[in-house]
């Protein structure tokens, strides 16, 4: 397959398999296969892919212009949505850079971006993205109701299919292969059928079941409602429903087939409707996969995610969502202080301390960032330890654009972890010191309802 693949046909669109030659090709694009596959396979294609299109001689893309603080009374727009309206008018062959897709300009605040302001933005969307401040992902249905798997998860929007929506999850696409290009992973937590429909994988389903199993359970009953004694003569009055609308993921009520309304729904014809009713939710994504799988290819070579299993894209876009200590001790570095030293023997026992939503929030005090790559080796940037010459018992600092956590001396390593915690935890604003903010005050006036 690593010397082949590139004579196979992999479009999502090759749904022709009369031949027993063609088995092999269709059992990689519809996902069997895919399992199999050693790595280098699906590594190698892409890390040369990137290789080639990258942007070489520059640190940092376009500059976008962020504001987060409310003036005149008038609330600022969603991060999300002022960023995503500034880079898709961008040329895709500009943001292929292997660090910073673009540099990130706060108004009226206190930060140069270099490397941890767009750091922190990037997190900053990605929970706009999963407490609805911005309307582009539900909970999966199973959460609703608290039943089943993926509780936790969530689905592309189906009724976000306006122009601006669909622009919207084109930049959700840019921003996931910005994720893949630089190994900077996202924090988002979609459910397994996203994924597979970005790597077009064909749903089934099972599929539907594992974020909304009542929806599943209900059409069976539909299906099989002779095993519950009812009858033609007695199906209405037994069914709510009385024509081929259905529920969608977001819990409305739609027609599951153009024209679903007029259509009635009977005792003789209720396989048809179950049939299309599945049908219908296994596709009703469609437009907002195609525009984020549009905007990913901006970035890295969609064509090759045909050759990925939804786990090994997901690894890809999020990486890990376990903050392993381990991994961070093979990529420290020591400054003003050593591996032996007191300061950091208590500062290691504290982090394996700490549970892993605070070692969440630790990452994201000390980069900007809440996920490490699920490769080590994809960690590009040494994650640094300072002691400073501070009064004892300080909170710590950082400095994001450098990974680096600041240390001053404590004099027990409770003091340590109850500065740590607090740090963590109420101290997310970076460059409180506003070194930078005459810089960035110019433009404060009249851009509110710009970005």
């Amino acid at each position: 397959m690593y010397s082949s693949w590139r004579l196979l046909n992999l479009s999502p669109n090759n749904q022709n398999s009369t031949s027993h030659y063609n088995a092999g090709t269709w059992g990689i694009v519809q996902g069997q296969l895919r399992p199999l596959l050693a790595p280098r396979v699906y590594t190698l294609p892409m890390v040369r892919s990137i290789g080639k299109t990258m942007v070489q001689g520059k640190n940092y893309g376009p500059q976008i212009t962020v504001k987060r603080i409310s003036t005149r009374g008038r609330k600022c727009k969603p991060i999300f949505v002022q960023i995503a309206r500034q880079v898709v008018k961008l040329n895709a062959s500009d943001l292929r850079l292997p660090s910073r897709a673009w540099k990130v300009k706060l108004v009226g605040e206190g930060a140069d971006d270099a490397g941890g302001v767009f750091d922190d933005t990037i997190t900053e969307m990605c929970q706009e993205l999963e407490t609805g401040i911005v309307d582009m992902l539900i909970p999966s249905p199973n959460a609703t109701a608290e039943v089943g798997y993926n509780r936790d998860r969530f689905l592309f929007n189906p009724s976000a299919c306006l122009d601006e929506h669909l622009m919207q999850f084109k930049f959700l696409g840019i921003l996931m292969g910005v994720a893949i290009r630089t190994k900077k992973p996202l924090d988002l937590h979609l459910a397994p059928m996203v994924w597979k429909q970005l790597c077009c994988i064909p749903l089934i389903l099972e599929d539907l079941e594992e974020v909304d199993l009542l929806y599943v359970q209900t059409l069976n009953s539909i299906l099989h409602i002779e095993d519950s004694g009812i009858t033609e003569e007695n199906f209405h009055e037994m069914i709510p429903l009385d024509s081929f609308v259905g529920q969608s993921a977001d819990g409305k009520m739609v027609p599951i087939i153009p024209g679903g309304n007029s259509i009635p729904l009977t005792f003789s014809n209720r396989k048809e409707y179950v049939e299309r009713a599945i049908e219908y939710r296994l596709h009703e994504m469609d437009r907002q996969v195609a525009a984020v799988r549009e905007g990913m290819s901006w970035i890295v070579p969609v064509p090759l995610l045909s050759l990925l299993t939804a786990k090994q894209l997901e690894q890809m876009v999020c990486g890990m969502p376990e903050i392993s200590v381990e991994v961070l001790k093979k990529v420290v570095r020591y400054r003003e202080v050593d591996e032996q030293h007191q300061l950091v023997q208590w500062f290691w026992h504290t982090l394996e301390e700490f549970s892993n939503e605070e070692r969440v929030l630790f990452m994201r005090f000390v980069s900007g960032r809440s996920r490490l790559p699920a490769n080590t080796a994809d960690i590009s940037q040494r994650f640094q330890i300072m002691k400073v010459d501070r009064p004892y018992d300080s909170l710590p600092t950082s400095q994001t654009c450098f990974f680096q956590l600041r240390l001053p001396p404590y004099s027990s390593q409770l003091i340590m972890a109850e500065r740590l915690r607090y740090a963590i935890n109420n101290c997310r604003s970076i460059d409180m010191d506003n070194y930078m903010l005459s810089r960035n005050v110019d433009n404060a006036e009249g851009s509110d309802t710009d970005y």
